[in-house]
């Protein structure tokens, strides 16, 4: 029957309809996201400019501070600018580019947490092969393969199933932002195959993910039990507290 598509834009219910409260909460949201801009923009400074900050760890550091800006940069300018505004929308290609970014950011910064779980782990149980172990290329290449699931994750959800979807009813999204579920639920085609692929994608992501940090953690705990010096113990913990509340935050 061809494509029945006759959305052009979706609205977007937001977190309240109280404008006192839009108010409040535009000023609130307005504030974190310039200090996530400030704070991770000068962590990517310090580091650049920094020589003795150049190992593997601080290359991570630097690209979770990127990925940081760019996941919520996503997302948040829009919604910004809809709590200042009596009618919440998004254009039909600005939904799907946001959903597309959202996904393509949010699943890299899972394996790239995954990742630094993994440096960790060499750091501390192979601390004489660190350097060997975890070259450049290497850094490289595995931030490469962080990008490469983002990008075909964002790209199954978004281009191969999404837009697929014929959109001829209601139009009104209930978040504040494009998400897969509320825009599965305004669609007048079958979704079986979204939330097919929303399982087993999305699935397999934070399966693998989670498995890669806990068994570096679990290696990570079994080394730094077995170490004699209390100085040494200490030092293994405060490299791994500040990661283990990065992961806490996010999955949070």
């Amino acid at each position: 029957m061809g494509n029945n598509t006759q959305v052009t834009e979706f609205i977007l219910t937001g977190l309240t309809e109280n404008s006192q409260l839009q108010l409040f909460l535009f000023g609130t949201f307005s504030a974190v996201y310039a200090i996530t801009l400030v704070g991770n923009l000068s962590m990517i400074s310090l580091i650049r400019t920094s020589p003795s900050l150049h190992t593997p760890m601080y290359f991570f550091l630097t690209s979770l501070s990127f990925l940081d800006i760019c996941y919520t940069s996503s997302v948040t300018p829009n919604f910004l600018s809809n709590l200042l505004k009596e009618k919440k929308s998004i254009s039909y290609g600005g939904c799907f580019t946001q959903l597309y970014f959202y996904a393509l950011f949010g699943t890299t910064e899972c394996y790239l947490l995954a990742v630094m779980a993994y440096d960790r782990y060499v750091a501390i149980c192979s601390p004489l092969l660190y350097l060997m172990i975890m070259s450049q290329r290497k850094c490289v290449q595995l931030i490469t393969v962080a990008y490469v699931a983002g990008i075909i994750n964002a790209s199954v959800h978004t281009m191969a199933a999404t837009t697929r979807l014929s959109f001829c009813g209601p139009n009104v999204i209930k978040s504040f932002y494009c998400e897969g579920p509320p825009l599965f639920a305004l669609s007048c085609s079958d979704i079986s195959l979204n939330y097919l692929l929303v399982f087993v994608f999305v699935g397999f992501n934070l399966i693998t993910t989670s498995l890669t940090v806990l068994t570096s953690y679990t290696y990570i705990l079994v080394t730094i039990l077995k170490t004699h010096s209390a100085t040494s113990r200490k030092k293994a913990f405060s490299t791994c507290t500040s990661h283990l509340m990065v992961i806490t935050i996010f999955y949070g």
